[in-house]
C-alpha cells in the first residue's frame, strides 16, 4: 500500500530521489509524493518509516516482514550497534563486504530493496546524563551511556552506508532548553551539518565522494525561524547540494521550514501519540513520520482498529446526539475475548484477522507466548498501512480536511490504555525517573514463596510437635482411637 517495486533508474540521472505527485499549495499542507531510491522500493507519501530495536522490528522476523507486511523502509538507531566501542570494535564493523555493499545490511541480514535510514539514537530516545558537546553527543549504549564523537558518526556512516542518514543535531530531551542553551543547540548542529556534509560527499581535491548514494538528511531543530535563521539559511544556499531531505523532531517545526527547502522531503521524529497526532502532521506537510504507538500498543496487547475516512453509517451516528465515540483499539486482555470466535477486527484482511480469532490471541497473552505480540504486530502495521493509503487518496481528491474532521468526530481522542502485562522491558525501552523508581518487570522467581509460608502454616497447625503441651497435643487429635 506504500512501498513500490524497486526503482531501477541511474543514479546519475535521478536529479532528486522525491518528487511531489500532488503538490501543496503552501509549505504548511498536506502533499503527495513519491521517495524513490535507485534499488529500494519507491514508498508513496505521505508514509511511515517502521522502527526497529537492536536492528530488527519488534516482534517480527524478517520473512514475516516480507510475507505480511508491506514495509519498505526501516529506521536504525547507531546507538543500538556501538556496545563497547570505541575500546573495543562493534561486532558490525566486522562484518565481510565488498567495497560497494552495506555492512548494515549484511549485519541486519536484510532483503536488498528495502530502505535503510540510519540515526544516531534511538526512537524514541532515553534522556542521557551525558550533556552534549561541541563534539559529541550523548547516546545510551547496550553497555551503558557514553558519548559518541561526531566524527565517529561520520566514520560509521562510510563504514555502514544506509540508504539515508540523518544528520547529528543537538537537541535537549526531557526540558525546555534556556536562551543561551539554544544558541548552542544551532551553532553545534550547524557545524555538524557542515563538517559531515564535507567529509561524506566531498574529496580533497573537490570531486564527489563515492558515498554520493547515502543521502543525508539535515535536522531542523525544535526552535522558532528567528533563533536558527542563519542555519537554515545556510541550508538552502552553500549546503543545499548535499542535502536530500529533512529531519524534523517537533510539528512545529514544519511551520519554520523556508520555501527554496520546500521540495526536500520532510522525516518527522515527533512521536505522535495517537492517529489524530499523525494527521495533524501530515496537514503541516511532513511526508515521513516514525510512529512509536505502533509497537507500544502490540506491546499492550491492543489491536488497532481505526479506518480513515470513518465508515459513512458511523459518520452519520456521530451526527446525532454526540453518542458515544469509537475506541481506537480493542484491549484482547479483557476477561469478554475469553470466548469470543470473531477475527480481531471485523473486515480486516491481514493474516491475523484472516487465521486467527480474539479468544486465540487473549490465551497467547495469558500464556505469555510469543505469538501474541507477533499476530498483534501485523495487525497494527496492515491497519497502518491501509490508514496512510485512505490518506494519500483524500488528499489527491481534496477530501483531506472534511476526512480529518469527520474522523476526530468519530474516535476517542486517546488510545485506550494497556491492562495487561506486556513482553519484558529492557533498559533501552525505559526512561529513568530518579531513585526509589518502581520495579519496570515483575519478580521473575520467588513466586512460589506466600504458597511455601501457607503451606507451612498448613503443616504446623495440624502436625502436633514436640514443643507442644497437653492441651495442644488433644486438640490436635493425638492418640486418638481411630474407628
Amino acid at each position: 500500500m506504500g512501498p513500490e517495486s524497486p526503482s531501477q533508474e541511474a543514479p546519475e540521472e535521478m536529479t532528486s530521489p522525491f518528487s511531489l505527485l500532488q503538490p501543496a499549495p503552501s509549505v504548511l499542507a498536506p502533499r503527495v509524493g513519491k521517495f524513490a531510491v535507485p534499488g529500494r522500493k519507491a514508498i508513496q507519501t505521505p508514509h511511515y518509516v517502521a522502527i526497529t530495536s537492536r536492528g530488527s522490528v519488534p516482534h517480527l522476523t524478517h520473512d514475516v516482514v516480507r510475507d505480511h507486511t508491506t514495509i519498505g523502509s526501516l529506521y536504525f538507531g547507531l546507538e543500538d550497534f556501538l556496545e563497547k566501542a570505541p575500546n573495543e570494535v562493534p561486532p558490525i564493523y566486522k562484518v565481510p563486504r565488498a567495497l560497494h555493499e552495506s555492512a548494515l545490511r549484511k549485519f541486519a541480514c536484510l532483503q536488498d530493496d528495502i530502505l535503510l535510514v540510519l540515526g544516531a539514537r534511538r526512537v524514541p530516545p532515553i534522556v542521557c546524563p551525558p550533556a552534549n558537546t561541541d563534539n559529541s553527543i550523548g547516546i545510551l549504549t547496550s553497555f551503558g551511556y557514553r558519548q559518541l564523537e561526531a566524527e565517529q558518526y561520520i566514520e560509521a556512516v562510510q563504514k555502514l552506508r544506509p540508504d539515508v542518514v540523518v544528520g547529528l543535531a543537538d537537541l535537549v530531551l526531557g526540558q525546555k532548553p534556556g536562551v543561551k542553551r539554544r544558541e548552542k543547540m544551532v551553532d553545534r548542529t550547524h557545524a555538524y551539518t557542515r563538517d559531515a556534509t564535507r567529509q561524506l560527499y566531498e574529496t580533497e581535491d573537490g570531486a564527489e565522494s563515492d558515498l554520493k548514494k547515502t543521502l543525508y538528511f539535515a535536522p531542523v531543530l525544535p526552535l522558532e525561524n528567528t533563533q536558527q535563521t542563519l542555519y537554515l539559511g545556510d541550508l538552502g544556499d552553500e549546503l543545499r547540494e548535499h542535502i536530500s531531505g529533512l529531519a524534523l523532531y517537533e510539528s512545529s517545526s514544519l511551520s519554520v521550514v523556508p520555501e527554496e527547502l520546500g521540495d526536500l522531503p520532510r522525516l518527522s521524529f515527533s512521536e505522535p501519540k495517537t492517529p489524530q497526532e499523525v494527521l495533524r502532521d501530515i496537514a503541516l506537510g511532513a511526508d515521513l513520520l516514525t510512529i512509536p504507538f505502533i509497537g507500544g500498543m502490540s506491546d499492550g496487547g491492543i489491536a488497532l482498529d481505526f479506518v480513515f475516512p470513518p465508515k459513512k453509517e458511523e459518520h452519520k451516528e456521530d451526527q446525532q446526539d454526540e453518542p458515544k465515540r469509537k475506541a481506537l483499539g480493542i484491549d484482547l486482555w479483557s476477561p469478554s475475548y475469553a470466548t469470543d470466535l470473531s477475527p480481531l477486527v471485523q473486515g480486516c484482511e491481514c493474516y491475523a484477522c484472516t487465521k486467527h480469532h480474539r479468544a486465540y490471541l487473549r490465551h497467547l497473552l495469558s500464556a505469555r507466548e510469543m505469538l501474541a505480540w507477533t499476530l498483534l504486530q501485523i495487525h497494527n502495521y496492515h491497519t497502518m498501512d491501509r490508514f496512510f493509503a485512505a490518506v494519500r487518496e483524500s488528499i489527491a481528491n481534496g477530501t483531506f480536511e472534511e476526512s480529518v474532521e469527520a474522523f476526530e468526530r468519530t474516535y476517542e481522542s486517546s488510545l485506550p490504555q494497556q491492562t495487561g502485562q506486556g513482553p519484558r522491558l529492557r533498559g533501552y525501552q525505559v526512561h529513568p525517573s530518579g531513585p526509589s523508581e518502581p520495579r519496570r518487570n515483575p519478580r521473575a522467581y520467588g513466586r512460589l514463596d506466600d504458597k511455601a509460608e501457607k503451606f507451612a502454616e498448613a503443616l504446623q497447625s495440624s502436625v502436633a510437635t514436640p514443643d507442644a503441651d497437653a492441651e495442644e497435643l488433644q486438640e490436635s487429635g493425638f492418640a486418638e482411637k481411630e474407628c
